[in-house]
């Protein structure tokens, strides 16, 4: 026998029960379960060991992303999922302590390779002593000002100008000219090689100065002529390369570019 047809009110009473059921579940927090997601970024550990996440990449299943690590096919990487690879080496204990620099900062920018060890800087007011036996990083003693850190992928990091001024004091120029040139070469990262320059010159006793020039004099010799620039203000150093680029005047800076 054929179902007599549900009166409206009938039918509006369902409608208006199933409105406050779906309200009821919205306030208790109990909205349908959306489909599983899987994570973009794995590391040996959980779920997965190195060997099977070796054999799932071998599969075609994941793809190698990082010395440490994978990701999933076709999901292009970004200074965040980079970021987060890094984090996830850097020891929990320290995470919130350490500001990954230099070249590591360079390839979480994606203007270098990625380096062997993390180059991890540390404030001076920090103590250092208890970072020592940290595995598989190369830790660096630094002033750091307020605008030399930005945050990414839950890991503190050096500004891209902070970066790039490192990268030319500290790295040698085989590796180090190559990161300056990414650095420069993206505009979002907002680093001017004529800022750089008078940067470094604006710091006073600074260990290789002149060698930083001369990298720099690579890429654009017109702006280092005999590796000296006419700085007007000087900047302390602990007041960082951000400051350096406020005292000096980035809108009039930028006009010269």
């Amino acid at each position: 026998m054929a179902t007599p047809p549900a009166s409206p009110a009938a039918r509006s009473g369902r409608e208006a029960s199933t409105a406050a059921f779906r309200a009821g579940c919205q306030a208790n927090g109990a909205e349908p379960p959306a489909p599983p997601r899987f994570p973009d970024l794995y590391a040996p550990g959980v779920p997965f060991a190195g060997p099977e996440l070796q054999s799932l990449a071998a599969d075609g299943l994941l793809a190698r992303f990082h010395q440490h690590g994978y990701t999933l096919p076709g999901i292009p990487a970004s200074p965040q999922m980079r970021a987060r690879a890094a984090a996830g080496a850097v020891p929990p204990a320290i995470r919130q302590r350490v500001v990954a620099g230099r070249l590591t900062a360079a390839w979480i920018y994606g203007c270098a390779g990625e380096p062997d060890r993390l180059a991890l800087l540390v404030d001076a007011k920090r103590r250092v002593s208890s970072l020592r036996n940290t595995r598989g990083c190369t830790l660096h003693e630094v002033k750091l000002g307020p605008f030399d850190v930005v945050s990414l992928g839950g890991l503190m990091v050096s500004s891209p100008l902070r970066t790039a001024l490192d990268i030319a004091l500290h790295v040698e120029a085989e590796r180090a000219v190559p990161a300056l040139a990414g650095l420069l070469a993206r505009p979002q990262h907002d680093v001017r090689l004529r800022l750089l320059v008078r940067a470094i010159e604006a710091t006073p006793r600074v260990p290789h100065k002149r060698a930083a020039l001369e990298k720099l004099a690579l890429l654009a010799p017109a702006l280092v002529p005999g590796g000296a620039v006419d700085v007007e203000h000087a900047v302390d150093p602990p007041d960082g390369t951000e400051h350096v680029a406020e005292v000096l005047g980035v809108p009039h800076l930028e006009s010269e570019l």
